[in-house]
């Protein structure tokens, strides 16, 4: 039984919606990124904080530490897709800890870019893992979204035991 994680960032909800409803699904442990200085309340400021951070690389200090990381064998990464690509305090995770030989699950909430570069960034942060299909779906309060993360839960158990007998 390989033992799984699901670790997000949330600024609006969505992607904790997402999160949320994979953890129910699956019965698996859930962390949510905060970082050390909380991105402002207010969407234009942190628009323009967020840009600016992306922009400069910058990796902000995560309050959330992970223990026994190693324990883990599925990490479900999930973020908003911040101007293309994913917010900074999940890059600051995928930076943190070694995911290497693990399998890594993506998924993606945006406001009408879809996923742009959000899974070729995690895959380059993450190149000796093993990186899945993943889930992109717009916002995070669609009707049929748990039948839509059932399906692709599916589809990736799937593929997880395929890479078992490998």
């Amino acid at each position: 039984m390989r033992k799984t994680l699901i670790v997000y960032y949330s600024w609006s909800g969505n992607t904790r919606t997402v999160a949320k409803l994979i953890q129910e699904m699956l019965g698996c442990d859930l962390v949510e990124l905060q970082p050390e200085e909380p991105y402002p309340n207010s969407y234009e400021a942190t628009v323009e904080q967020a840009k600016r951070e992306i922009r400069t690389g910058h990796k902000p200090t995560l309050r959330t530490k992970i223990e026994h990381i190693e324990l883990y064998d599925v990490i479900f990464v999930g973020s908003p897709n911040w101007w293309g690509t994913i917010a900074p305090p999940v890059m600051s995770f995928l930076k943190q800890y070694d995911l290497s030989g693990k399998i890594v699950i993506p998924f993606c909430t945006h406001g009408g870019g879809g996923k742009q570069r959000v899974i070729e960034t995690i895959k380059s942060v993450c190149p000796n893992s093993k990186v899945l299909k993943e889930f992109v779906t717009y916002g995070g309060r669609n009707k049929d979204l748990k039948e839509k993360i059932s399906i692709w839960l599916s589809e990736i158990e799937k593929q997880v035991q395929g890479l078992k007998h490998q």
